[in-house]
């Protein structure tokens, strides 16, 4: 099956060029960003509107409950089944976003790490928070060295994960990864780009939609997550501006602080992301935002 799959830094309009192509291949726009399957977070993630939703079919997009715990793995599993109605509607699948790892995984196939009971998690998660992630980094190193030494002492979120995944199983994650499920789609099939876009100019844009998305009610929306009582440690509640406007609602901070630390992160995030592309991806199609429709264009129709 043949798709346009469509990744690059965050703000750098991939789901405006995903729109336009799909209005013009006669496609569906499929998201491969993990914080836009949250249906709580439509402002702040900056996923399409209802608007933009209408003018082409879209999918895996705020279909998931901000108090789950998304893994790439369901992602997968959905991406599959979206992929499949494509198919058979006969349209043009165009995957979208930002997150590497589902790219990585939709092309090159993922390891079947088994879920984690709640419990579990939320009593790992409990002493990360009480002993600090250097103390569960030294007990992962005494009982799975081989984890521990690719993880940084300091990596809260990653160490409680292995240290989850060897409670639950008794199996080093390390061990999982070498068992998984295959590529969904061929790589060879697709076409396969990344957005690459001036720094200064992708700063600001990061600038101007952040101060947009509060003009459109961010902080509302927040404030509506904050009040359910989430645990701090779920994705949903890390998303880039959350955690920043979640001090302010807590009076902690002042909102030009928490919009200054909501643009700094995502900043910074992008960085990341070129980096990993580059490393991970070495295959991808680097084009220019200022010609990317017509590139993409021109290599579906090659």
């Amino acid at each position: 099956m043949r798709a346009i799959l469509i990744a690059g830094p965050t703000a750098s309009g991939k789901s405006a060029l995903a729109l336009t192509l799909a209005e013009r291949l006669g496609g569906v726009v499929i998201n491969a960003d993990s914080m836009q399957v949250y249906r709580d977070l439509r402002i702040i993630t900056a996923r399409p509107t209802v608007a933009e939703e209408a003018r082409v079919p879209h999918r895996l997009y705020g279909h998931v409950d901000a108090a789950e715990n998304h893994s790439v793995g369901v992602w997968c599993r959905d991406a599959r089944a979206a992929l499949a109605e494509a198919k058979q509607d006969g349209r043009v699948p165009i995957v979208v976003g930002g997150t590497g790892l589902y790219f990585k995984a939709l092309t090159q196939g993922l390891s079947a790490v088994p879920s984690t009971p709640a419990d579990i998690r939320a009593a790992v998660r409990a002493r990360c928070d009480r002993e600090g992630p250097e103390a569960l980094h030294a007990e992962l190193a005494r009982r799975d060295p081989v984890m521990a030494g690719r993880l940084k002492p300091a990596d809260r979120m990653r160490i409680a994960r292995a240290l989850e995944v060897l409670e639950t199983t008794g199996r080093s994650l390390a061990d999982w990864h070498g068992d998984g499920m295959p590529a969904i789609l061929n790589p060879d099939h697709a076409v396969k780009v990344f957005l690459a876009i001036d720094r200064t100019e992708l700063y600001r844009r990061i600038d101007a939609r952040f101060d947009g998305m509060l003009a459109a009610g961010a902080l509302d929306e927040v404030r509506a997550l904050a009040a359910r009582g989430l645990d701090p440690m779920l994705p949903a509640m890390k998303a880039h501006g959350v955690p920043w406007l979640r001090r302010y609602l807590l009076d902690e901070i002042d909102l030009q602080e928490a919009a200054e630390g909501g643009k700094r992160d995502t900043r910074r995030y992008t960085k990341r992301q070129v980096t990993w592309f580059r490393h991970q991806m070495p295959d991808w199609s680097w084009v220019g935002v200022d010609t990317a429709l017509s590139d993409i264009e021109r290599m579906w129709r090659n």
